[in-house]
């Protein structure tokens, strides 16, 4: 983490500057969702230092990096349990992980490589800390922007971590960059997963039957309608950059030029799709 860095506390944010009126309640509910997967930490840590056995150095950074996220899991509840009327963190958790499991048994990468696995756990820091940094360029409410400026700024350094451990293990195993994009592809993909479907479902209907589908919609359409150009250009720079290609190139520009359409095509079919089920539910109230 480098020498003299402390790390925030909780005591760090005005928590006494909360403004319930600036608080949007779609925003409420992907941070009740955030904070289980963030504290859900201790799962990946015993994963990575499973895969990672034999590299100490690798094994004290990943204890390192998941109890900053489990700091984020803690900062993220306590704001949602400040909007009326409150959240159950430890009832939602507790059924968050009796659903989400990873395989603690194994000392293999599920990613076929150790250079693979910290591809992919560069993929998640992209998309962490783009998630946040739209989050926190979004939100009014001055407590949830603190905090998610501060796990932005965490996430990027986490990539960092990932991408330096990621170049000291390419020099004794190469794996090349038509590789390296196809996990890192592979491993965006699994963003839209039952780990993020379930957590939405966890957080805010666990008195309902569980339709991975719908949860999976509902979370997606509200975390994706933040997301602006600066925060996709950012994150294709940061992906380009673990797979090996060059940021800023033509083939760059390209690509980010068509992950911005992606995402505007996504949020609007993601829309569209809410307003539908709106509509059949005011038509089914009403007959």
């Amino acid at each position: 983490m480098g020498l003299g860095y402390r790390h925030w506390t909780m005591e760090d944010f005005p928590w006494d500057k909360f403004d319930l009126s600036k608080v949007d309640d779609d925003q409420v509910r992907i941070v009740r969702a955030a904070a289980l997967v963030e504290y859900n930490a201790d799962d990946y840590v015993r994963y990575l230092s499973n895969v990672f056995h034999d590299d100490p150095e690798f094994v004290q950074a990943a204890h390192c990096w998941g109890e900053e996220e489990k700091m984020h899991g803690l900062a993220l509840s306590r704001w949602a349990a400040m909007v009326p009327p409150g959240y159950d963190f430890p009832a939602s958790f507790d059924n968050f992980r009796e659903k989400i499991k990873l395989d603690l048994q194994t000392h293999q990468s599920v990613r076929g490589s150790r250079p693979g696995e910290l591809v992919a756990r560069c993929m998640v820091e992209v998309g962490t800390s783009s998630y946040y940094s739209a989050l926190a360029d979004a939100t009014e409410e001055p407590v949830l922007k603190e905090i998610c400026r501060k796990i932005a700024s965490d996430e990027l350094r986490h990539y960092k971590l990932f991408y330096d451990h990621l170049r000291r293990y390419l020099k004794a195993e190469n794996v090349g960059k038509f590789k390296r994009l196809k996990i890192a592809a592979g491993r965006i993909m699994e963003t839209e997963n039952d780990e993020l479907a379930y957590a939405y479902y966890a957080a805010n209907h666990a008195d309902e039957p569980y339709d991975r589908e719908k949860f999976n919609h509902e979370y997606m359409r509200r975390a994706y309608a933040y997301y602006r150009p600066t925060h996709i250009n950012r994150g294709m720079a940061m992906i380009f950059k673990a797979v090996g290609l060059q940021p800023h190139s033509t083939l760059f520009k390209a690509v980010a030029g068509g992950a911005r359409w992606y995402m505007t095509k996504r949020q609007r079919a993601l829309a569209r799709a809410a307003d539908r089920e709106a509509q059949r539910h005011a038509a089914t109230a009403a007959a």
